[in-house]
């Protein structure tokens, strides 16, 4: 086995638990949390590194998807964008969030796409290039959505201004995603056995920043699980069912195919929450990362539980066919 086949293989194994390593290293966060609370401090150059990644797997192919169907990246990018920040903020106002706490609720669901709806999209058989699209999209456009939702919601119970999450977000988001791109352009034309590599190695590298974030945010917010944990997890599932169900119903009611409408689910349900983790620990107190860091994990639970159920099902109406066929 070539070394490009075994980097390939532990990629496959590293994406494939990736919710066992983030619930393993969460619980052992909760034990021993002065371990993980360091890792706070490098939240930004992590998140930098995945964003670094997910650039890497950008081509200028998937920049023409953009131009050749609109209308869908658009329905799904604007549902996105209007369903996830407003039912935020009702379910910060239902639950009676603490400012602290109900921060980080605000920024997942004004955060972009996250590349877990990617992986997504394919499990479960939808539309791996559109959910491509709108995920570049909605991260191209962050630096002026986050803050416009984040300040309009919270307003003045916040001292951040819009300059300084836009500067946060094109540090943290765009400049990585555009020098990964950049890279992986030189390389496809000069090394593409080198780009393949690169493309095996970052999801391991993702899901080892990923895991480790999370670990810090747990461990940094133990007694605030301890008291709040069951609202705030609450708060965090019924917030990704409205995603998942809205970006699922939106697509059947503008008579999308099959597989954009499962597509349309996981990009409207399945956010960034590393990239609210690292604006919540640089630009609020550590209790802002608590609801992120804990979508992290459950969205990476729903998201396969929802993949294989979209695939048992074509299975299922398959095996029908076969029989009556027969």
């Amino acid at each position: 086995m070539s070394v490009s086949d075994g980097i390939s293989r532990v990629a496959r194994v590293a994406s494939k638990y990736f919710v066992v390593w983030v619930i393993a290293a969460a619980g052992l966060a909760l034990v021993y949390p002065s371990a993980f609370v360091p890792v706070l401090d490098y939240v930004n150059p992590l998140l930098g590194i995945i964003m670094l990644g997910m650039g890497l797997t950008l081509q200028p192919a998937d920049f023409k998807r953009l131009v050749e169907r609109p209308v869908d990246v658009g329905i799904g990018a604007v549902t996105q964008w209007l369903v996830m920040p407003l039912a935020a903020y009702a379910l910060y106002l239902l639950f009676d969030l603490p400012d602290a706490i109900g921060v980080g609720l605000i920024l997942v669901g004004a955060a972009p796409g996250g590349t877990a709806s990617n992986v997504m999209s394919y499990l479960g058989r939808g539309d791996v290039a559109l959910s491509v699209a709108i995920t570049t999209v909605t991260t191209l456009a962050a630096p002026i959505v986050m803050p416009a939702w984040t300040l309009f919601i919270l307003g003045e119970s916040i001292d951040v201004t819009f300059a300084e999450m836009f500067t946060s977000i094109v540090q943290i988001v765009i400049i990585p995603v555009v020098l990964g791109f950049g890279i992986r352009y030189v390389l496809d034309r000069y090394s593409p056995k080198a780009a393949e590599v690169g493309v095996d190695v970052f999801p391991v590298i993702s899901v080892a920043a990923i895991v480790a974030i999370v670990a810090g945010v747990v461990g940094a917010n133990v007694d605030n699980i301890l008291t709040a944990g069951a609202l705030v997890l609450a708060a965090v599932v019924i917030h990704n069912g409205i995603g998942l169900g809205a970006g699922y119903g939106v697509g059947r009611l503008f008579g999308m195919s099959e597989d954009r409408v499962r597509t349309t689910a996981f990009e409207v349900g399945l956010q960034n929450s590393g990239l609210a983790v690292a604006l919540a620990t640089s630009l609020f107190e550590p209790a802002a990362a608590l609801i992120p860091a804990l979508f992290s994990v459950w969205h990476n639970v729903s998201g396969p539980a929802l993949a294989s159920y979209f695939t048992w099902r074509d299975d299922q109406t398959a095996d029908a066919a076969a029989a009556s066929a027969d």
